[in-house]
């Protein structure tokens, strides 16, 4: 390839590499640190597990695939729900499932193959669901953006409001206008932009970051609920469900990361290996208190315009989150954004989360014509933005975002006229 600059199995010297880490470590950080703010989890902690998940898929991958794994944004609403059920401990639980999930598939695609996968699995199904992902969270990040807490009510606050629209705008105007790097940061520059503003209003406490010590260990979570039946199966049902979603963003990453480096992931090393390697990540990340994770699109952009591939490149971004998460003073920064102006960010970022599903209907030529495309589509909508519950007992549901997933795949397989659709034609995805 003659304009690749750094080969994927290519080691770049002392000083390249330093900078070309960096550059990957900045295109991820604004949303994996964005994903545990919304759902009470520690920065700290998402960022050492995006740098120990990617270096586990590193090596499953068998240092082949310079993919990047930070924090998955379709897991936003089931940890909240999973968080309501049985505490954020329960919440891990259930990433550890969804870590178990993503390891049995693999198990089934390398004894049987992948192309069942992409059958059960087509645009259809996978296009409205992640347009609910994105919907389902637009009145959290409103609410964010407009609303301050006071004594336990939502009142609403311009001051914070102007916060969260120059964060918006910022962020727009890096999509929009910005080029090269710089393009691929949109979520890492609207943060910045709107905690100068933030910090120039006088909404920002430093309290904590005078206090906070230089050297701090990220607070480790240990995931555990009493175990109950019902709770266990709460979690399956509110987790597991949403591996329809991300292993098929997990696939596309896979089919647009081989066009930009000229290499066919899905057969070498496998679709299973990165499969696991997702999976596996996404394990260890919630069993020592992080979210669960996903290859980033982000991160596929650095690799596509500035040609470096180097697996060692995206090793050094994950070696420096790691350090990075054990500096006391920047995490307590970081823990004094206020929520204005993650609620300016978060009305983008889930925008273009439900755009991308749509996105995806578009680009694989879906035709609304067809009613059993129109039906199929219409009823993962509004059950999954809806709300709608399937209630099992009394106290054990299937509900959101994971009933409509199933409900799609339900429908795709019984309604007639089903053509076998795959998702190779699937291209990359927000978070």
């Amino acid at each position: 390839m003659s304009n690749t600059v750094l080969d994927v199995q290519e080691k770049p010297n002392g000083a390249q590499l330093v900078t070309l880490s960096f550059q990957h470590m900045f295109a991820m950080f604004g949303s994996t640190i964005l994903v545990p703010q919304l759902v009470g989890l520690s920065p700290a902690i998402a960022l050492l597990t995006s740098g120990i998940a990617t270096i586990f898929f590193l090596l499953i991958t068998k240092f082949q695939v310079p993919a990047y794994l930070g924090s998955s944004f379709a897991f936003i609403a089931p940890i909240i729900l999973a968080t309501k059920v049985g505490g954020i401990g329960s919440a891990m639980i259930g990433g550890m499932f969804v870590g178990i999930t993503y390891g049995l598939v693999a198990l089934v695609i390398w004894k049987s193959g992948y192309k069942w996968i992409m059958k059960l699995l087509p645009p259809i199904v996978v296009g409205p669901v992640i347009m609910v992902i994105g919907l389902g969270l637009a009145g959290v990040a409103v609410d964010m953006a407009m609303n301050i807490n006071v004594d336990g009510q939502s009142v609403y606050s311009f001051t914070h409001f102007s916060a969260a629209l120059v964060t918006l705008f910022a962020a727009i105007f890096c999509t929009i206008f910005f080029k090269n790097i710089l393009s691929t940061m949109p979520i890492l520059i609207g943060l910045i932009v709107g905690y100068i503003y933030s910090a120039a209003i006088g909404i920002i406490d430093y309290t904590a970051v005078k206090e906070a010590e230089w050297f701090e260990m990220p607070p480790f979570l240990i995931p555990g609920v009493d175990y109950d039946f019902v709770i266990t199966s709460k979690l399956l049902l509110i987790m597991v469900p949403i591996v329809i979603v991300t292993i098929s963003e997990h696939i596309g990453h896979q089919l647009v990361l081989g066009k930009v480096v000229n290499r066919d992931y899905i057969k070498e090393p496998g679709l299973h290996r990165s499969l696991l390697g997702d999976g596996f990540g996404t394990f260890v990340s919630s069993l020592i208190g992080g979210p669960p994770k996903t290859t980033y699109g982000e991160n596929i952009g650095v690799l596509a315009i500035t040609r470096v591939y180097s697996v060692y490149v995206i090793l050094g971004a994950a070696i420096i989150a790691i350090a990075i998460s054990f500096l006391g003073k920047v995490m307590a920064v970081i823990a004094t954004i206020p929520t204005a102006v993650l609620g300016g960010v978060s009305i983008l970022l889930f925008g273009i989360i439900a755009s991308s599903g749509l996105r995806m209907l578009v680009e694989n030529n879906i035709d609304f014509g067809n009613n059993r495309n129109l039906v199929i589509a219409s009823v993962i909508l509004v059950i999954g933005i809806g709300g709608a519950k399937f209630v099992v007992t009394e106290s054990l549901s299937i509900e959101g975002m994971a009933l409509a997933a199933i409900i799609g795949v339900i429908l795709n397989l019984i309604l007639p006229g089903r053509k076998d659709e795959a998702i190779a034609g699937m291209k990359e995805k927000s978070e």
